[in-house]
């Protein structure tokens, strides 16, 4: 009796080493994967509805709401993948919960490069009906999926045809062309243009390749925090090397209270959160071969307001019943004027 007794005990104690060797291998697998996981609702739901491409370029502030219906309706009203690389999941539970309308939000936070090989994510990217890049640091995101696999699935899943949207940091890494933000700051229209191709202003290419963004560069919180300026100087640097017979690349700015829906055929309009919540559009065409020492100087730019009457075709950079047509001009890095366009 003594016996057994003392084999139950020794059993119940190697147990509990063994438990206690296997139990921090939990977190460290979870970290070598590189990201971590969130989900609400049910994954295995058929999608109610079918699903259609589009673009939603969110200028980064509150989400207004019939743009996301329209984001979610674009997706079936299915399954929403959510990436980002910074705090938790709780953009998947606003989905869910607060907007509704969808069977799913699954949400992926990126912690290191590793990720972006994970058959998990993977297979999520694969199955999912709509795709959300939230906000965040856009260097982040340049790091750990330029030249990946989940680069390669955002590309396909726009290709097939599914919706893909991003807001802040998540548009602003959406075009042929981009600002990476890649010292870790995030630079200002003043000193974007006292030195346009300096190494402060670090412009990327070969991210994404979506074709309705192609010759396209992206900004955000732009009339917040006033970003024309800087903006000038991305299309200056982008195009520094860019063929002379190569159409010019324009840039588009979108408000913190505004969000423009993309159809599949390029036309897009403006939903916002506020009567003045719009975008921006600027014509990089005499941003072409500046020279590329000193600040910006360009006599003449043109930048077209897109408010919510307006259409915006992209790629091609027209818009339909503009809310402006401004000519603005840039001597020595300041904005020196502005006038009305014919």
């Amino acid at each position: 009796m003594r016996l057994s007794f003392l084999s139950r005990m020794f059993a119940l104690a190697l147990s509990s080493l063994s438990l206690a060797v296997i139990a921090p291998s939990a977190p460290a697998l979870a970290k070598a994967q590189g990201y971590r996981h969130y989900q609400i609702g049910t994954l295995t739901s058929a999608t109610p509805d079918p699903v259609s491409g589009g673009l939603l370029l969110m200028g980064g502030g509150d989400r207004n709401h019939d743009a996301m219906h329209w984001f979610f309706a674009k997706a079936g009203h299915g399954h929403i993948v959510i990436l980002r690389a910074s705090q938790a999941g709780q953009v998947g539970k606003e989905f869910y919960k607060d907007i509704g309308g969808i069977q799913s939000a699954e949400t992926f936070v990126f912690t290191d490069r590793a990720a972006s090989s994970d058959p998990r994510v993977l297979a999520a990217l694969k199955r999912a009906d709509g795709i959300f890049i939230a906000g965040g640091d856009q260097s982040n995101y340049v790091r750990y999926w330029r030249g990946t696999p989940v680069g390669e699935l955002l590309d396909a899943h726009v290709a097939a045809g599914k919706p893909l949207a991003g807001t802040s940091a998540g548009l602003a890494m959406l075009g042929e062309k981009l600002y990476g933000a890649m010292d870790g700051g995030s630079i200002t229209s003043p000193e974007a243009m006292a030195d346009p191709f300096g190494p402060a202003n670090t412009i990327e290419s070969d991210f994404l390749h979506l074709s309705l963004l192609k010759g396209v560069v992206t900004d955000t919180h732009f009339k917040e925090r006033d970003r024309l300026g800087r903006l000038f100087a991305f299309l200056a640097k982008a195009q520094a090397d860019r063929p002379a017979d190569a159409p010019a690349i324009i840039g588009v700015g979108v408000d913190e209270s505004a969000s423009l829906a993309v159809e599949p055929d390029g036309t897009a309009r403006i939903y916002a959160t506020a009567p003045d919540g719009g975008a921006w559009l600027v014509d990089g065409s005499t941003l072409r071969g500046l020279p590329r020492q000193g600040p910006l100087n360009a006599p003449r730019i043109r930048v077209t307001g897109i408010d919510h009457q307006s259409v915006l075709h992209l790629p091609a950079g027209t818009v339909d019943r503009p809310s402006f047509v401004r000519n603005y001009a840039v001597a020595d890095g300041k904005i020196t004027g502005e006038t009305a366009a014919p």
